[in-house]
């Protein structure tokens, strides 16, 4: 598993059906902990609404995949919710949808549909996003070249991931694993030979297809 799919930006959606309103909030998650905590302050936020199911999918393989009906009937919110997730090929997202009862039975299929497309409105204004794994390299360089050298490197579309300042100053680079090789010939290009990029790690980042 070298990429995967996520949410580019937070988002809501509102679906009304016979008076109840279903309210998705979706956002991008790191972990179980944070999308517990997203759960709680909503269900803090609008402590008026009767449900807040949630469905949340986590990892770049996306192992982590969890739903709550929130006291629906089961099955009714939380599987379809997580089912407009996994259709979208999401991960590191949470969706909760907050439900204000309207005083009319909706009926499983009414639910169902209910929840899927509040979930299925948030995702499509959110947008998409690819996080790749990259190899880290790190390039030590004197302080009179490093400016230069940095806007040379970023100009040819090299990630800089960090800079630090020290006796010397160190760019973090990023490359795929397949682009270190063109990497470490633009830092000599770049350095007149004098630097080289060493690896140093790997790291989930945010790409542009």
């Amino acid at each position: 598993m070298t990429s995967y799919v996520t949410v580019a930006r937070d988002a809501t959606a509102e679906v009304e059906d016979r008076g109840s309103r279903f309210l998705c909030t979706l956002r991008r998650v790191a972990t179980e902990a944070e999308a517990r905590a997203l759960v709680a302050d909503l269900r803090r936020q609008h402590h008026d609404a009767r449900h807040h199911c949630s469905a949340f999918v986590l990892g770049p393989d996306g192992a982590v995949q969890r739903s709550s009906d929130d006291g629906e009937p089961a099955g009714t919110a939380g599987a379809p919710m997580l089912e407009v997730l996994r259709g979208a090929g999401l991960s590191d997202v949470a969706a909760v949808v907050t439900r204000w009862f309207g005083g009319t039975l909706l009926g499983a299929g009414g639910l169902v549909r209910a929840y899927g497309d509040a979930v299925r409105g948030a995702v499509a204004d959110a947008g998409v996003l690819r996080r790749s794994l990259l190899t880290e390299l790190a390039v030590d360089l004197d302080h009179a070249e490093a400016g230069r050298v940095e806007g040379e490197l970023r100009s040819r579309g090299v990630v800089v991931l960090d800079v630090a300042y020290d006796a010397r100053v160190r760019l973090l680079l990023a490359a795929p694993p397949d682009g270190v090789e063109r990497l470490d010939a633009l830092v000599a290009a770049a350095t007149g030979g004098r630097s080289l990029a060493v690896a140093v790690g790997e790291r989930w980042v945010d790409v542009t297809d």
